[in-house]
């Protein structure tokens, strides 16, 4: 009999670059949708740029012929050019000592108390305690930040009702009970203990405000520095439509006998005086992990990918065997496959799911004379029955996964017509193309299902390269004399 599986389908996904990976709790939702705009109002806004300008002007990192400016945009603030700008020419040079880092966070008044904390965490520490200051030095950058964004964090019950049954909501809520819980170990070593060094109590908003302000405007793949926030030079917003990511930024020094760095940033493309500086952020990333950093997403398809998740069991009674062989070709007792609209499956998806599935008289593969050429043979079909199981199982999972959503495709495509705010237009396009994922899962597993009679199995190929089989595919047998 063949080995059963089950094939969760909901992960709450880690994000690139970091630790966080959570169980996700529940979340109870009681209202109707209802979104506001988190943007400052404009002569606010415009006060605010005026004050941070002449800051970084009265410490001699911008003039009046520096390329690019702080404006208003309709992603809020960003660079604007102030003249013509040609490709690839530097547009700011920020000085180290306008960077936010954990350097920065020792050499400050809670240097000390966060000495053993994750650095993000104490950089988000030191943020919110400069936020609290009237009198901090950082008060210009601080006063241009936004106070939200449209990253789901920071979205309410009522909006993340919007992403039910998505992965995005899955990943979201993990993000936010991971916050809770470094909160509290916070609260408990740092913020109790030394009240003193804080003007106000801070609370967990405060904290997931100074999280967010990290995960979006921290640069990161800078030489030497693997968190930093740079005044400025975090205002550039992405475009879609570059497509250039390495070489826009780097770290390097100030000058042939000077030891003291600068950050210095390019435009990847030629401008026009007035338009805008943009750069592209990570062309790596899904639109899901784009939603939880930045708070938007793209309409490019190969940004719509769905995660399945596959694990041995360790009931499985060749757990031990499995196991070993897995990690023998790079995966484990659990794998993630990234599955992107309108791409084919992942190499190792099959003989990973084959794997998983093995049982019943196939499991004679798992003995160690085959130890060396399993994973050869797990790359094509094992046998009727396995391939069977395994497209069994992926269909159910997928039929089960698109039940879960609120709203059908047809109904999120005609949403998508209309004039939506921006979170609920990212969570249609979220969960409309999550869907079309998994239908395009379960149609190549349901092409197969149609295929198992015309495929070829381990015992056919043995028996072939064995001289076994005829030409029409018969069997020969020989009599012995």
């Amino acid at each position: 009999m063949a080995t059963h599986f089950t094939l969760p389908l909901s992960p709450s996904k880690p994000f690139k670059n970091s630790t966080f990976f959570t169980k996700n709790p529940s979340l109870h939702f009681k209202k109707p949708l209802s979104i506001t705009s988190f943007q400052s109002p404009q002569p606010t806004a415009a006060a605010a740029v005026q004050t941070f300008w002449q800051w970084l002007s009265d410490q001699d990192v911008v003039s009046a012929k520096t390329p690019a400016k702080p404006g208003l945009v309709p992603q809020g603030l960003g660079l604007v050019a102030q003249r013509d700008i040609s490709r690839n020419e530097v547009v700011l040079e920020i000085p180290k000592k306008l960077w936010i880092n954990p350097d920065v966070v020792a050499a400050s008044e809670i240097g000390n108390v966060c000495s053993g904390l994750k650095p993000w965490v104490s950089v988000a520490l030191f943020l919110i305690r400069e936020k609290f200051k009237e009198d901090s030095t950082w008060r210009p950058y601080l006063d241009v930040l936004p106070e939200s964004t449209n990253s789901t964090i920071f979205w309410s019950e009522e909006e993340l009702a919007e992403l039910q049954g998505t992965q995005l909501l899955s990943t979201t809520l993990g993000v936010k009970s991971y916050l809770q819980r470094e909160f509290l170990k916070v609260e408990e070593e740092i913020l109790v203990p030394h009240k003193q060094l804080f003007t106000s109590p801070v609370t967990l908003d405060d904290f997931s405000w100074a999280f967010g302000i990290l995960r979006s405007r921290s640069f990161s793949r800078l030489r030497g520095e693997n968190l930093v926030l740079i005044p400025l030079a975090d205002l550039v917003n992405h475009s879609p439509d570059i497509t250039i990511e390495d070489g826009v930024y780097e770290i390097k020094g100030a000058g042939l006998f000077s030891r003291d760095l600068i950050f210095s940033l390019r435009s990847p493309i030629s401008l026009k005086a007035g338009e805008q500086v943009l750069i592209q952020y990570n062309l790596n990333m899904s639109n899901a992990e784009l939603a939880v950093d930045y708070g938007f997403i793209e309409a490019k398809s190969d940004r719509n990918m769905y995660t399945l998740t596959l694990q041995i069991s360790e009931s499985d009674p060749f757990f031990g065997d499995k196991l070993d062989i897995a990690e023998t070709n790079g995966l484990g007792e659990r794998a993630d496959f990234d599955i992107v609209l309108g791409n084919p499956l992942p190499p190792t998806l099959l003989p990973y799911l084959r794997l998983v599935a093995l049982g019943g008289t196939d499991v004679f593969l798992l003995e160690s004379i085959f130890r060396n050429t399993i994973w050869g043979h797990l790359e094509l079909p094992v046998s009727r029955a396995n391939e069977e199981l395994i497209c069994r199982v992926v269909r159910d999972a997928c039929k089960s996964a698109l039940s879960g959503y609120h709203t059908t495709i047809e109904e999120d495509e005609k949403l998508k017509r209309k004039e939506l705010n921006p979170r609920l237009e990212i969570a249609v396009g979220i969960r409309a193309e999550e869907k079309k994922v998994l239908q395009q899962i379960d149609e190549i597993f349901k092409q197969r299902q149609s295929e198992l009679d015309e495929l070829e199995y381990y015992q056919e190929r043995r028996l072939k390269d064995l001289g076994l089989v005829g030409e029409q595919g018969e069997i020969i047998f020989w009599e012995s004399k």
